[in-house]
This record gives C-alpha cells, sequence and structure tokens, in this order.
C-alpha cells in the first residue's frame, strides 16, 4: 500500500533551503520516493495552514518512507534545513 509523506513549510532562508533541496531531492528518489506536488499552487478551502508551500512524496510503503526520513542522506539534507524554514511533516498510509 502506498504512502505519502506531506510536508508544510514556510522558507524563512531561501539559500539555506535550496541548500537541503538540492539534497532531499536525489535521497526521495534513492529510497523509491515520487513527489506529487513539490511547492505549486495551492489554496486553503478551509481551516488554517500556517504555510506557504506545500510538498506531497509519494512511497511504495509506510515502511519505506520512514526508510527514507530516518537515511543518512535525507538526514543530512535536514540539517541544511534547521534554521532555513519552519517545517511539519507527516506521514500517512494511502488507501
Amino acid at each position: 500500500m502506498p504512502a505519502y509523506l506531506v510536508a508544510i513549510i514556510n522558507v524563512t532562508n531561501s539559500d539555506a533551503y535550496a541548500e537541503y533541496a538540492k539534497l532531499a531531492g536525489p535521497a526521495n528518489q534513492k529510497y523509491g520516493g515520487r513527489f506529487l506536488a513539490r511547492g505549486g499552487k495551492s489554496e486553503v478551502l478551509e481551516g488554517s495552514i500556517a504555510g506557504s508551500r506545500i510538498v506531497v512524496a509519494e512511497f511504495e510503503s509506510f515502511d519505506q518512507a520512514k526508510k527514507f526520513y530516518h537515511s543518512p542522506e535525507y538526514q543530512a539534507a535536514r540539517q541544511k534545513r534547521l534554521g532555513a524554514a519552519d517545517f511539519s511533516m507527516v506521514l500517512v498510509d494511502g488507501a
């Protein structure tokens, strides 16, 4: 069953965030992730979302998405992102 990582982001330092993105994309691909949405146009239809950038990545399974998140490659990318963005991420099983 597929699983989805959903990130809600407010970039506060675009140069540092760009360094994160350079590493995060290849890490995502290495662990079988596929971006479904990556910062395109969005509109809140109900409630409120504290982010201006939404990213959705699909993985073959919940466990594979966790392997990506905890991988040395993604953790190196994450270190570049710390302090460069307000960042929330959730992992959810697909239907």
